[in-house]
Parts: C-alpha cells; structure tokens; sequence
C-alpha cells in the first residue's frame, strides 16, 4: 500500500504511561504556541490508562516533588499542572494547609488520570505493538509501518504509518532466573492485583531490599494480623535513600547534558556514587517504622514481623498445599526452611531494549560497543543515512542521559526536547520535498 493510500501519521507513540502522556502534552502545547500542529496517535496495551496500580498501596507517598509533575519543570503556567488539577478538583486549600511537596500515590495517580482523560481522541487502549516495519522506497526508509494487535477478543491486525516513532513502553518486572509469576509466586507489581485471592495466609516471605519490598512488607504486616511476614535480603538493613539536596541535582535537567557529555569513565562513577539516590533504597521514615513494629514485637514476645538480613533465597520447593523456602544467612551458610503460603520478590525492574521491538527496523538502528543502542542528545535513536524517520525512545536511555531516564524528575523537560526535535525533522522534510 503506498503513502497516497495509507493516512501518514507525523509521529506514533508506542506506550501512554507518564513520559507519553508528558509527550501529548507537549504536542498540544506546541500547537498552542506556534499553530503547527503535529499529527500524532499513541497506542496503548492496556484497556485504559494506569501506571503501577499494583503497588498504589494506601498510606504511600510519591519520592518526587509534586513540581516535577508532567509539564511543571518545561511550562510552570500549563493547565496541564498538578496544580492545576488540585485547582479543579477543589483540593488547592488544602492541599497546601497539608504541608507536603510529596503527594500520596493514589493522588498522583488520580492526576495522571485526569491529564490522561483530556486525550482520549489521540490514544488507542488495548492496542498491542507487535511489530514495526521499514516502508522503503528507491533505498531508503521514508515510513515506518506500526503493525498493532487489538485486544478486543478478535486479534485483528491494523497498522498505522509513521514518519517519527517515539517508543515508551516502560519497564519489565524482573523475577529471578527460573521463576514464573502464579497463584503463590508473585512480583510486587502484582500485589494488589493478587491480594484479594489470598486468604488468612500463615506466612509471607518477601524477597528485596528496596523501596518496594519495604513497602509490600509493611503492607502484608499490616493487612494480615495472624501472619507471619518474613523479609529476606543480602543487606545487613535497609538503606535510607539519599534525597539531600545537593545529591537531588543528579536529577537536574542540566546534569543530563552534563552525563550525556561526559567521558564513559566519569559516568560509570557518577553511577556509582549516586546509586543511593534510586537504587535499592528505602524511605527513611519506612525503614524506622519498621525497625519499631520489629522491636516492639520482640518485647511482646511474639515476632510476626522477621528480617533475615545478610540473607538470600536458595532454594524454592512446591507441593499442593503450598511452598517451601530455603533461606541462607550469608556469613555461616546456615540454612532455614520457611514454609509459605507466598512469596513476593520485589526484585526491581529493567528497561527493555528497543531493538527487540523494532525487528527489521532494528537493522538501521547503530549500537554502541558495549551492545547498547547509540542514542543523541534528543533522546533519537542513531540510524543509518538510508532511514529517514525519527525513532526516538523515553525510559532506556540511562547509559547515555543518566538516572532521570526511568523516572519523572525530567518527563517534563524530555518530553519538550523531543517535541522541538520532531519539529524540526518535520520542517526539514517538507523543505527537502518542496526543493526535490
């Protein structure tokens, strides 16, 4: 089918998740701005707008300043703010009488969902990608055909057509090698998604050292008085994430340009000495109300609520009534069995590689020597002089944009750069065919 035949999109999102969701904004905005409107569709698998809703666990708190919201750090004056959406939901008084900058999690949820209602005609929900193809024409790619599951119970195949891909299609759950998510192994994703199927358990053991796996575990002690809650990690405790405020500038839009700059050496250390900002870390406050529930278990007598620090799960044995957990303590070798009737691994997530989901278009896309794909200061994909289109990526970028890459302290400011990039590509392209 030729261009002529097949409408041509400027620009398809793969994912509407928060950077997505940021990148309509911005679409609008500039539109708003400079009257150039910029034909744009994005595809969704899920049925309807959600992000991490497994984990919107009741009495949890965003780790990220409300200001870093979709639009805020790129247009403090946009109605697409979260100020703006506690101004229309009435919220704006006390809001502010609540003395935070950090949301609950429902709330910023709640938000997201607001600023997603307002783009309803530009996403397709329950729209799978399963491929895109290179449309080439006399040698080189002009198009990128976007072949899309519905799952709507028919399977039908449709495809859009697109000069500029941007691809966010978020972070994949990470379960040990050998594992499988079911009925009593569960990632932390899936937690409330799964609660409701577990009824008066005896024993809980939850697997991770990070923000998460505190959470599930003060969660599970709580919801369920009669069990037992078994924490197991290779930490000795804990560790507080670091939000002081000069580590708070690795976050900084500069400090981008500053990473993407920098020698491959210098950015291995500004990994390294920043990990505790993001990685494998805990609220402070989480980690002291655990420590006291765990105390003051000790002095009753009764300890619900075990650590098993300096520990890693070897072994996992099943049988129709439930689970058998084998624990190590690191420094002696010990072994202690654990039967459970659930394990949660809150074990983190990974990006996945864009490439995967490219296919044949892959094969234009250039990789750097350590195998990543080679990715410019706009967040555009580096590709072959023969590829035409725009493929652009939001969320596995971190080895060449630094850690604001997965998370919303920069959504804002990314989504614009990129905006002003397919832009340009746009006004290069009806320039080349007005002179050709």
């Amino acid at each position: 089918m030729s261009s002529a035949e097949h409408h041509v999109h400027d620009l398809v999102g793969i994912g509407f998740g928060p950077s997505n969701l940021a990148l309509a904004i911005a679409l609008r905005e500039h539109q708003t701005r400079t009257g150039d409107r910029i034909d744009a569709v994005f595809l969704e698998k899920q049925p309807a707008f959600g992000w991490h809703r497994g984990m919107l666990l009741e009495g949890t708190t965003m780790q990220v300043s409300f200001l870093k919201d979709l639009v805020t750090m790129r247009n403090p004056v946009s109605e697409f703010s979260f100020l703006s959406y506690l101004h229309d939901k009435g919220r704006m008084v006390d809001f502010i009488n609540h003395k935070t900058m950090f949301p609950s999690r429902l709330e910023f949820h709640d938000y997201l969902e607001w600023a997603a209602a307002r783009f309803t005609d530009e996403v397709e929900y329950g729209s799978e990608v399963v491929a895109v193809t290179p449309v080439v024409v006399e040698g080189t790619v002009e198009f990128l055909d976007v072949v899309v599951r519905q799952s709507d119970g028919t399977d039908e195949l449709t495809t859009r057509r697109t000069r500029n891909l941007v691809i966010a299609a978020g972070l994949e759950p990470v379960l040990p090698e050998g594992m499988v998510s079911d009925e009593r192994i569960w990632h932390s994703e899936e937690l409330l998604d799964k609660l409701p199927g577990l009824d008066e358990p005896r024993r809980v053991v939850v697997v991770g050292a990070g923000q998460s796996a505190a959470e599930v575990t003060d969660h599970l002690h709580s919801a369920f008085p009669g069990a037992e809650v078994c924490a197991v990690f290779a930490k000795y405790g804990y560790t507080p994430a670091d939000d002081s405020s000069f580590a708070n500038r690795i976050f900084d839009p500069s400090a981008v340009d500053h990473y993407f700059e920098a020698p491959d050496g210098v950015k291995e250390r500004l990994d390294a000495y920043h990990a505790s900002t993001n990685y494998s870390v805990v609220d402070l406050e989480v980690i002291d109300e655990l420590y006291r529930r765990h105390y003051q278990e000790k002095v009753q007598g009764r300890e619900r609520l075990r650590i098993f620090n300096a520990s890693r799960l070897v072994e996992v044995a099943k049988d129709e009534t439930g689970m058998r957990a084998m624990v190590e303590f690191l420094p002696t070798g010990k072994t202690t069995a654990l039967d459970t009737d659930v394990i949660v691994y809150a074990t983190g997530y990974r990006p996945g590689d864009p490439l995967t989901l490219l296919g044949a278009t892959g094969e234009y896309c250039d990789r750097l020597p350590s195998g990543k794909v080679r990715i410019d200061r706009t967040y555009q994909i580096a590709t072959s002089q023969a590829m035409r289109c725009g493929i652009y990526v939001q969320g596995a970028t971190e080895h060449t944009h630094g850690l604001t890459s997965t998370l919303l302290s920069n959504t804002a400011v990314r989504a614009g750069e990129i905006v002003n990039s397919v832009a340009g590509r746009l006004r290069n392209r009806e320039s080349y065919a007005f002179s050709s």
